[in-house]
């Protein structure tokens, strides 16, 4: 029997099992250990940061961010409605409002000339989301923030290595988050970082995540926090594949630019752009969406293709449409039709680092046998 083509496979084969052996044989397996440290001066260097903070996954790492910028009952912070649910999370969590703006249709990203007009009073941050391999158009957001004395969240989790007018997605927000989650560039299996350049945040986000422990005085505590630490063995995996982050940025190109070239005649098909005036893909993973001449939705597609041993994912579900921000009463009547249209005829096919020619081949065959 055929084995399943998995929609992410990561690449483990560089320093990751001396590292965490040197873990093992050092005892140092806790949140303690000197990989951690190692890894967020590494890490924070290669996104042009002075400061890294290594946490347990993505999504605290957003809700450590937003805390850290005294965002908080009565505020306000924009971000795009197609994304994962984590960005409405940390925003709600922390007892603001989000603010959704739909996409643009061709990149997939926020619609940056919507963001204007949804700016108010109780605005305090924006928070950006670059989405599957193209970052979004930074430069007027950057001009909207400072006219408005707005602070910039960036979310770069699924832009390991990406640039943005040759500079690195990461390096553009007051304060900026990754995930490390296996189906990212980078993985330590679970985790995530944050980095900016202001010594404060930094400081505020480590004890964020540290139970607020004073220093000096380590069980006295004048502000909640969160265990949120990232453990030495996670931190192990992270240096090993940060060691390799450009070559890992290479090969996830080779797999976009290899499906664009079996794919991009195939009618049916919107795919993604393989790059615009400020930056090439990196296609963290290669998404598809139906067009208007294709019958069927994503979901019938998804099913269609799991029977022929290819897994899938789905696009994002947008925020204004989930089930549980709906019962808080949240976006009633709010419509936003390039994310919704998205989250109906779009998925991602296997894209993950392990991939080989073969399979994709395989993968692009069995596509195109499904629209037929």
């Amino acid at each position: 029997m055929e084995s399943v083509i998995p929609v992410n496979e990561p690449l483990l084969n560089g320093n990751e099992k001396q590292y965490l052996i040197n873990c093992i044989e050092t005892g140092w397996i806790s949140s303690e250990g000197p990989y951690v440290t190692q890894f967020e001066e590494c890490f924070s260097a290669k996104v042009n940061q002075k400061y890294g903070v290594a946490v347990s996954n993505g999504s605290v790492a957003l809700e450590t961010a937003v805390l850290a910028l005294g965002i908080g009952k009565g505020d306000e912070v924009i971000m795009p409605t197609f994304t994962i649910i984590s960005c409405a999370a940390a925003i709600i969590r922390a007892g603001a409002k989000p603010v959704l703006v739909d996409s643009d249709p061709e990149t997939w990203n926020i619609d940056v000339n919507q963001i204007a007009d949804k700016i108010t009073a109780k605005t305090k941050a924006i928070l950006v989301v670059h989405i599957y391999g193209l970052p979004v158009d930074l430069d007027p957001i950057i001009a909207i923030a400072a006219k408005n004395g707005l602070k910039i969240i960036e979310d770069a989790a699924q832009m390991h290595g990406q640039t943005y007018n040759q500079k690195p997605c990461g390096s553009f927000g007051d304060i900026s988050v990754f995930s490390f989650y296996p189906n990212k560039l980078i993985t330590t299996g679970e985790g995530g970082m944050i980095v900016t350049d202001n010594p404060e945040l930094a400081a505020k986000c480590r004890s964020l995540r540290n139970l607020c422990f004073m220093p000096g005085k380590r069980f006295y505590h004048e502000e909640l926090g969160f265990n949120f630490r990232m453990t030495n063995l996670q931190a192990a995996l992270g240096l090993a594949q940060v060691e390799r982050m450009d070559e890992f940025v290479k090969i996830k190109r080779n797999i976009g630019q290899k499906y664009h070239q079996l794919l991009h005649q195939e009618p049916g098909l919107q795919l993604p752009l393989p790059s615009t005036a400020y930056a090439a893909n990196i296609y963290w993973v290669y998404g598809i969406m139906l067009t208007k001449e294709v019958e069927f939705n994503a979901v019938a597609a998804m099913k269609k293709l799991e029977i022929l041993n290819v897994q899938t994912r789905p696009f994002f579900y947008p925020m204004h449409l989930q089930p549980v921000f709906r019962k808080m009463s949240l976006f009633q009547e709010e419509r936003y039709p390039v994310a919704e249209k998205m989250a109906e005829r779009g998925f991602y096919i296997p894209s993950g680092m392990a991939i080989t020619d073969e399979q994709i081949d395989k993968v692009a065959a069995r596509l195109k046998t499904i629209l037929i």
